[in-house]
């Protein structure tokens, strides 16, 4: 059976086209009926990939053609979760490269790569969305070409495959005048191309856990591939540690694989297939589960450390509890440690205090979404400004770089290097990419970037395009200016007041309207200047029973900005904290009292 499976993974930079070509490949291996309704994108089954219409977590699937059996693993695109596509490349024997046929190799597209052709995978490269009216497909096939060359590919991965592609279309082609039918060519290199499954059918049982996932009926789901042997229901088997030391031993419960978008309960597991087994209350991601004649695990690949840390503590501000209903410290620290199992590029800790934990990510965008998903599952937290994780090396403090690549019109290119130098970014290229656009690569800091994404939308009128991601770590490059207009916030408690905020917009943009609960220490708008100014929002007219002699001036308020969470992380500064509950995103403060923060700001706190 296993001479007839194939494991491949789709890696790609973020919004190439990824999960469209996998619903082209279960629709081509029928794996849908005819007239069955089928969502498009469906492996992004979760609420807020659909939401935002990115891959979070990587999934698997499979589909059968011509007696072959194709296990396909669909990874996300983002940076943030990289730690996503490390862990699962050793599930796969080869890879599917995913290029856009206009933007080209970008940030993620050498990352995944780079991981790729170091555990020597042999990619399949897919030119896709050839029918955009900007592709350039021989161009950007000259540049994936040089991107293999300089990521040191050895000649055998040199000689890859190049197919043209539309996903959308649901067709691929080895030659641009081919004529374009269905992804069957496709289907045919992966069959060429990558090798059998490497496993030993009648050795003790091994398989190496990749992804977790909990599950309401069985409990804890552990996914991976089988890597010699057979599992069968019922049959007991053990958890080894990284070290090889025994966990616990559990009997089989449920052998779960995947076939197409189900994932059907199975009686035996094979040598090279990827299944999920349940039955284990301890086995977590990167543990080895095995016949208990097994004494050695299975070595796991290393994951690339988090740059980015953030204090998540519990909501101390006067209207805590009123939306959500896990509001504690240790609500909170379960949550987060059920989170890190699953999760291999987070990192919780405990702080001095015992109602703050700090968590360590890849970047915001996986913190955030982290956030996002606790406040929907009722949770009610105060998040702190992001901060970059520093590290030592012969006594000297070392700081994350980040690779960033800019895509603008040319008039804007002036003011994106102006901003990007006071960040103490250092150009590396600077290239006109055509259509009176130009591609520059920065090496930027990544507490210099933090918060800078809005800045840089706002400068380039929403036309520019930024793509980043973590390059290495270098020599401390100094102080960094941080925010320098100062925020409004209010004195009082209560609702506020249109009348108020009428004459408190004058001093800047405002972060909510009237009618908005307020209490002391909460930021209602943004200072137009330097230094903080403190405003009573809920002040109302004082009325008298004297007619007056010319009509009132109508109240005319200017839409307030509305901060979603992602702008909200990256606006504040250091003393101050994002507030999220269920149905409210509010700034505020980290000291309430005026009092306070006056004497924080002597340093007497």
């Amino acid at each position: 059976m296993s001479l007839n499976m194939r494991n491949i993974a789709i890696i790609a930079h973020v919004d190439h086209g990824k999960t469209t070509f996998v619903d082209a490949f279960l629709r081509q291996s029928g794996a849908f009926r005819e007239n069955q309704q089928v969502a498009t994108c469906a492996m992004d089954s979760g609420e807020l990939e659909r939401e935002r219409g990115i891959t979070i977590l990587a999934k698997c699937t499979s589909v059968e053609w011509h007696n072959y059996r194709i296990n396909i693993v669909d990874t996300p695109g983002h940076a943030d979760f990289g730690g996503e596509v490390e862990r699962i490349l050793s599930m796969v024997d080869g890879v599917i490269l995913l290029v856009d046929a206009a933007e080209g190799p970008l940030p993620q597209t050498k990352f995944v790569l780079g991981k790729a052709l170091k555990l020597g995978l042999r990619p399949i490269v897919v030119i896709n969305k050839i029918d955009r009216p900007d592709a350039r497909p021989i161009e950007v096939n000259n540049e994936v070409f040089d991107l293999f060359a300089n990521l040191g590919a050895t000649d055998e991965q040199l000689d890859y495959p190049t197919l043209f592609a539309s996903g959308r279309e649901g067709w691929a082609v080895e030659n641009l005048n081919d004529e374009r039918i269905d992804i069957e060519p496709l289907f045919k290199k992966i069959i060429e191309h990558v090798p059998a499954p490497e496993s030993d059918d009648n050795g003790p049982f091994k398989m190496l856990v990749t992804t977790l996932h909990m599950d309401p009926f069985v409990g804890r789901v552990l996914t991976g591939r089988i890597t010699s042997g057979k599992v069968k229901t019922n049959q007991m088997i053990k958890a080894l540690s990284r070290d090889g030391q025994t966990i616990e031993t559990a009997r089989v419960s449920k052998i779960l694989a995947f076939r197409g978008l189900k994932h059907q309960a199975i009686e035996e597991g094979v040598a090279g297939d990827i299944v999920s087994i349940s039955g284990f209350q301890k086995a977590t991601v990167a543990d080895t589960l095995c016949d208990q004649s097994v004494t050695e695990a299975i070595q796991a690949q290393p994951i690339d450390p988090p740059t980015l840390a953030m204090t998540f503590s519990i909501n101390t501000s006067p209207l805590a509890g009123q939306d959500g209903d896990k509001v504690t410290s240790r609500m909170i620290w379960d949550r987060l440690v059920k989170e890190a199992e699953g999760n291999v590029a987070l990192k919780i800790a405990r702080t001095d205090s015992t109602d703050a934990f700090e968590v360590a990510g890849r970047g915001e965008l996986q913190l955030g979404i982290l956030i996002e998903t606790m406040r929907r599952e009722g949770y009610e937290l105060s998040v702190s400004r992001p901060r970059v994780v520093f590290k030592e090396e012969n006594g000297q403090k070392m700081e994350p770089m980040e690779e960033v690549v800019i895509d603008v019109d040319d008039a804007y290119t002036g003011v994106v290097v102006e901003k990007l130098a006071l960040r103490k970014a250092e150009m590396v290229e600077m290239n006109p990419s055509g259509g009176g656009k130009t591609r520059m690569i920065f090496h930027a800091p990544s507490r210099g970037l933090i918060g800078y994404h809005s800045e840089f939308l706002t400068d380039t009128c929403g036309t520019g395009v930024m793509n980043r991601i973590f390059h290495s770590y270098v020599p401390y490059k100094g102080e960094i200016q941080a925010r320098r207009n100062g925020v409004l916030i209010s004195t009082e408690s209560g609702k506020s007041v249109a009348y108020a905020l009428w004459y408190i917009q004058e001093r800047g943009p405002l972060f909510i309207g009237a009618g908005v609960d307020v209490y002391p220490g909460m930021i209602i708008g943004g200072n137009a200047k330097q230094g903080d100014i403190e405003v009573n929002p809920i002040k109302g007219k004082k009325l008298t029973n004297m007619r007056a002699a010319g009509k009132d001036e109508a109240v005319v308020l200017i839409p307030p900005v509305l901060m979603p969470l992602e702008a909200a992380l990256s606006y504040i500064a250091d003393d101050e904290l994002v507030e999220v509950t269920p149905k409210h995103i509010r700034l505020r403060k980290k000291y309430l009292d005026s009092n306070e923060r006056r004497k924080f700001e002597r340093g007497r706190l």
